[in-house]
């Protein structure tokens, strides 16, 4: 029997613990400025970040919107897919510094799910009939912490259509986002 992929941790998302827990290795939510695809950070600014003390780096109205519309978008997800998850933090077996804040994990461990409920993402979605590429190395970096082949993408806006989107491993860009991200590992230690 193989040893377990990974750990999960204990931590309530949101919290303190949390978020130094989060601050002390790369989560999938950092994947996308290692990768040079973020619409927001550069490596640079998330190195910075990294190093510094852990704070919460996007409390806005739209992060709190999202945070509050969670819970009903993985009802939602629960109910079009019959599959029940919840939300879980995971530490790689592997990697120490490799973790991931899931939105919705199922019971045995062979489904995964990212949620989104903003305006804009939901938005871009829809005219894209598919996941935008500044999401990608997250679903892949989720990937690389379960060992999963596919994770499901959820968006979700009240009064809207649920959209969903299955995305497939791509064992050829995790390698290339592993050895990124343990680069930029190597970097944050040396603070």
């Amino acid at each position: 029997m193989n040893a377990p992929q990974y750990t999960i941790v204990k931590f309530e998302q949101g919290t303190r613990e949390w978020l130094e827990w989060r601050h002390k290795g790369i989560g999938a939510s950092d994947a996308a400025a290692i990768m040079g695809d973020s619409l927001r950070d550069t490596v640079t600014d998330l190195l910075r970040y990294k190093r510094g003390p852990a704070i919460d780096r996007f409390p806005n109205a739209a992060t709190a919107r999202g945070l509050l519309l969670e819970p009903v978008a993985r009802e939602r997800y629960i109910l079009k897919t019959g599959i029940k998850v919840e939300s879980a933090c995971l530490q790689s077996n592997k990697h120490e510094w490799l973790r991931a804040s899931l939105d919705g994990i199922s019971p045995n461990g062979d489904t995964v799910v990212e949620i989104k409920c903003g305006t804009s993402i939901y938005r871009k979605t829809s005219q894209l009939h598919g996941v935008p590429s500044e999401y990608y190395a997250q679903l892949q970096h989720i990937l690389a912490v379960t060992g999963l082949n596919s994770i499901d993408f959820w968006c979700y806006l009240p009064n809207q259509p649920e959209i969903l989107f299955r995305v497939n491993r791509d064992p050829r860009y995790i390698e290339l986002l592993l050895n990124r991200e343990f680069s930029f590992w190597q970097q944050m230690q040396q603070a």
